[in-house]
C-alpha cells in the first residue's frame, strides 16, 4: 500500500499558502465531531490542552471525523515528546504545541515528530499511522506528511521568532492571542492595541521567515486584520462558545412568554 493513503492535504495547503477555515474543538463528544467535521470546516481543533480529554477521547474523534475532508489537528497538553508519540501512533498527523517559549523548545518539538536519526520518534511496527503495517515504506516518509506547527504566545518566544521558525522541522507556526496579551501584561484584554499590533506584526514576521502562519478569534475585525497581516490557517470560533451563544439566543427570544 503506497504513501497516498497517508498523504495530507492540509500540509500542502498551508505551504502553498492557501487559506485554510478551522474550528477549535472543545466538546469532548465524538457524535458531535462527526457533526462537526460534516460542515466543511478545512480543519478542526482537537483540543487536548484546555478540555478533560485523554489519548482514546482523540482517537475517537479522528475516527468520527474520518469520513469527511476536514482535516484533524491535534493540540497536544504540551511540549512532551512521549505524548506526542502516542498522538502520532494513533492516526495524527498535525500536531500544535502550546507554549512554545524557546528555540530549545521548538527543536525539542521537531525531535519528537521524526524517526531516528532525524529525530527520537518511537518505531511502533504496527499502528493506525501506518495502516497496522500496510504503508510500504512509511518509517522512511512518514515526516514528509506531518505537519508540525508550534505556538508563540509568550513576549519572549516573539521577540525570538525568526529564531524559532528557522528550527529545521517546524513547518508552521500559531500565534495564542490570549497567553500573548497576558505575557505582555494586557491579560484578558485581546483588542489593546498593543496586543493587535503584536499579532499582526507577529504574523508577517512569520510569513518572512518563510513558514506559514496560523490564529484563532472569535471577533471578525481581528480576524480580518489576522488574514489581511498573512494568516494562513484561521480559526474562526470555538464550538462551546457557538453553542452557548446559539442556545442563550434562542432563550432569549421566548423570555417575553414569561413576562406578565
Amino acid at each position: 500500500m503506497s504513501m497516498d493513503r497517508v498523504a495530507n492535504p492540509f500540509k500542502r495547503a498551508i505551504l502553498a499558502g492557501q487559506q485554510q477555515v478551522g474550528l477549535w474543538n472543545t466538546i469532548r463528544d465524538p457524535y458531535i465531531g462527526e457533526m462537526l467535521a460534516g460542515t466543511g470546516y478545512d480543519w478542526i481543533l482537537i483540543d487536548c490542552e484546555h478540555t478533560p480529554r485523554d489519548l482514546d477521547n482523540v482517537l475517537q474523534m479522528m475516527q468520527a471525523m474520518g469520513r469527511s475532508n476536514t482535516a484533524p489537528v491535534v493540540r497536544v497538553t504540551h511540549m512532551d515528546a512521549a505524548e506526542i508519540k502516542r498522538v502520532l501512533d494513533i492516526g495524527a498527523q498535525n500536531i500544535l504545541v502550546p507554549y512554545v517559549r524557546d528555540v530549545a523548545e521548538a527543536e525539542a518539538a521537531a525531535q519528537s515528530v521524526a524517526y531516528p536519526p532525524r529525530g527520537i520518534r518511537g518505531m511502533g511496527g504496527a499502528t493506525r499511522a501506518n495502516l497496522f503495517g500496510e504503508v510500504d515504506g512509511y518509517f522512511a516518509k512518514a515526516r514528509d506528511e506531518i505537519c508540525l506547527m508550534v505556538q508563540v504566545e509568550t513576549k519572549e518566544a516573539l521577540d525570538d521568532l525568526e529564531a524559532i521558525a528557522a528550527v529545521d522541522g517546524i513547518d508552521a507556526i500559531f500565534i495564542g492571542p490570549a497567553d500573548l496579551a497576558a505575557s505582555m501584561g494586557y491579560p484578558g484584554q485581546l483588542d489593546h492595541p498593543v496586543v493587535v499590533e503584536a499579532v499582526t506584526s507577529g504574523l508577517k514576521r512569520i510569513r518572512a521567515a518563510g513558514k506559514p502562519a496560523g490564529f484563532l478569534s472569535v471577533d471578525q475585525t481581528m480576524l480580518d486584520l489576522a488574514v489581511a497581516a498573512g494568516s494562513v490557517f484561521t480559526a474562526v470560533d470555538i464550538d462551546s462558545l457557538l453553542l452557548k451563544k446559539a442556545v442563550t439566543s434562542r432563550l432569549s427570544d421566548v423570555q417575553k412568554w414569561k413576562k406578565g
